[in-house]
């Protein structure tokens, strides 16, 4: 033992040794790039006129990218070449940002697309306006290198612009599923200032008077790409959006009206699963469920191997189905779907037979409640869905529900209403051929038509229709909120999770009165 100690306490002296005598010609010698990114210079602008030079830009002198601004319809920012770029080599975050330079009238001379790189040794970066660019820039220092780049343009909603202006200003972004505030009289052109609503804040379309399309007559929805530019701070933070062209503008037709919408629902209640899971919706018209029956469907993707052939039909352990073909509810009152229990908080099940009752709530307007558990219950209305204790997931992979008109539900069926929660795996969508998975409809959160591509999307998992809510805390009900226009069947305001802690005790006005309808 001694001996093998004296042989590593040796080959550690040689190791010190050989790395003390290490030579300069070893070590790799490196050069700072002579480009920064937009992203990287943006982080030094603390508020105030900053000179920009090769000290402070850790030896960059120039910056390059893709211009995106147009000029060709006269609906840009006068003198304004805007870029955007992404780092060259990054740590996973998302790094693309966008920055205008001040170049007076050789701006015109460049178009989307144009690959430029621009000398900005000298010049200061400062906000004019409100627009962050960067000034003092001759028009010698702006080299065209190359034309027909890809341009990369981000679908995203206002309410992320409002909580991230620097990530967004002067890039390109697609605003999709807007209308107009207020709803535009016949005639309405696009020339001056006009406010758009996507449900998750508002934005102002800006044309100039001189712009080829300021004459043409809006649309009163559809998708707006164009370069946001942003003005106050906090509160008072305001969206400017140039459309380049009149082809910004895409017509979407919105969500129609939905007689029920999801407003709510509980994963996790206390004790066991099975048959305590419930979902909340309200009726945005009277309903008589027995004349107009409905269809709710669950899907649970846990352990999930292959795609789900049939849409929400699939069945077995991958989706559940309820009908709704009996009793009434008024606009403005919210009912339930679920376990036959109905408990706002779990009650004793074979697994869990201690866990003490929580309040009941069957009083409640219940349209639906069936034991589905694995011991008790009973299958899936029409065969759809094997007998479960894991109705509604609150772990691992993708969920949702979906509800639709009728009960007669097909592959080819298209919701009414439908969100979805949780992570992103569970084998739950494949572009084919053929293309399977579980149907959206135009909603606060989905979309039929990709926003960038203008082409059809049908499903979960298609294009843009990547958004999930994340799952409540345990215990907890997912109040959804938001707010509906009962006339025009849109989401003024866009559903977002909060999850309401329930105790044994809990009464239906903690859970009730998060969605508010207009109209």
């Amino acid at each position: 033992m001694k001996k093998t100690l004296k042989y590593i306490l040796l080959l550690i002296a040689i190791v010190s040794v050989w790395m003390g005598c290490k030579r300069d010609s070893d070590f790799i010698l490196s050069t700072p790039s002579a480009y920064i990114s937009n992203f990287d210079l943006k982080k030094l602008y603390k508020g105030g006129d900053l000179l920009l030079n090769a000290e402070l830009m850790g030896g960059a002198t120039s910056i390059k990218g893709v211009v995106i601004s147009d000029f060709r319809s006269g609906n840009s920012p006068a003198g304004l070449l805007i870029l955007q770029n992404s780092r060259m080599a990054g740590n996973g975050i998302d790094s693309l940002r966008g920055m205008a330079f001040n170049i007076g009238a050789d701006a015109s001379k460049y178009i989307p697309g144009d690959s430029v790189h621009i000398n900005v040794n000298g010049a200061t970066l400062k906000r004019i306006d409100g627009i962050l660019q960067i000034v003092g820039v001759a028009n010698e220092s702006v080299t065209k290198i190359a034309g027909g780049k890809t341009l990369k343009t981000q679908a995203i909603n206002t309410g992320r612009i409002l909580a991230n202006p620097d990530m967004y200003e002067s890039t390109l972004v697609t605003i999709s599923s807007a209308l107009y505030e207020p709803e535009p009289a016949p005639g309405t052109t696009y020339a001056g200032d006009k406010i758009i609503n996507d449900g998750f804040g508002k934005a102002t379309v800006h044309t100039e008077a001189t712009a080829s399309f300021a004459s043409t007559a809006v649309l009163p929805t559809g998708n707006f790409t164009g370069i946001p530019f942003i003005t106050g701070s906090g509160a008072s933070t305001k969206i400017n959006l140039w459309l380049r062209s009149l082809d910004d503008f895409f017509f979407v037709v919105l969500p129609k009206l939905s007689p029920a919408i999801i407003t709510g629902y509980l994963v996790d209640p206390n004790g066991g699963d099975q048959n305590n899971e419930y979902i909340q919706f309200l009726a945005t018209k009277d309903i008589n469920f027995a004349t107009t029956p409905f269809a709710v469907y669950t899907t649970n993707n846990a352990g999930a191997t292959v795609f789900p052939l049939q849409g929400w039909n699939t069945g077995g352990v991958r989706t559940y189905k309820f009908n709704l073909t009996s009793g009434t509810v008024s606009k403005g009152q919210y009912f339930y779907v679920g376990g036959s229990a109905k408990r706002i908080n779990g009650s004793p099940t074979q697994a869990s037979p201690n866990t003490p009752y929580s309040t009941d709530i069957s009083s409640a307007k219940w349209i639906a409640g069936v034991d589905y558990s694995v011991e008790t219950g009973v299958v899936g209305a029409d065969g759809i869905g094997a007998k479960t204790n894991n109705l509604l997931a609150n772990s691992g992979n993708i969920a949702g529900i979906a509800i639709f008109e009728g009960t007669n539900v097909t592959i080819n069926s298209v919701p009414l209403d439908v969100i979805f929660w949780g992570g992103t795996g569970g084998n739950f969508y494949s572009a084919g051929p053929p293309e399977v998975g579980y149907r959206i409809t135009n909603t606060d959160y989905y979309s039929t038509i990709n926003p960038l591509t203008r082409l059809p999307q049908n499903f979960m998992g298609a294009g843009t229709n990547t958004s999930r809510l994340g799952f409540p805390t345990a215990t907890s009900f997912a109040k959804l909120g938001g707010v509906y226009d009962a006339t025009s069947g849109r989401w003024v305001t866009g559903r977002t999770l909060t999850s309401v802690p329930l105790t044994l005790t809990s009464q239906l006005s903690q859970i009730e009165g998060g969605t508010s309808l207009v109209n």
